[in-house]
């Protein structure tokens, strides 16, 4: 069982509300949707009622206490460190093009000689 899957699971189980977990974890709602997923795929069974109500099934119960030991137990998430700076630079056009007129030669270019 993937960690992320299992932190997903959680918020969902505490909230009982796909749209209020993914705006708490910060992820898309088809995101939560297809880890979701995939965990009762891995489980074998479905954790969560989807419906008028959003439940827990007795699978999902169990998986509880199990998925917060396993989420403490975790090491925390390594930061991600930030881009370098000063990218790839742009070449600048220069004062810009003029617009191109139909049979006539584009400005500041010469005509290539035959």
């Amino acid at each position: 069982m993937n960690i992320t899957q299992l932190r997903r699971f959680v918020a969902v189980a505490e909230e009982l509300h796909f749209p209020r977990a993914a705006d708490r974890l910060g992820i898309s709602l088809t995101a939560l949707y297809s880890a979701i997923e995939k965990l009762e795929e891995e489980v074998g069974h479905p954790l969560i009622t989807r419906g008028s109500a959003t439940r827990l099934t007795s699978a999902g119960i169990l998986l509880l206490p199990e998925a917060r030991e396993r989420i403490a137990a975790a090491p925390p998430p390594q930061q991600k460190s930030a881009a370098p700076s000063g990218g790839k630079a742009k070449a600048s056009k220069g004062k810009g093009r003029a617009p191109v007129v139909k049979g006539q030669p584009k400005p500041y270019k010469k005509r290539q000689g035959r």
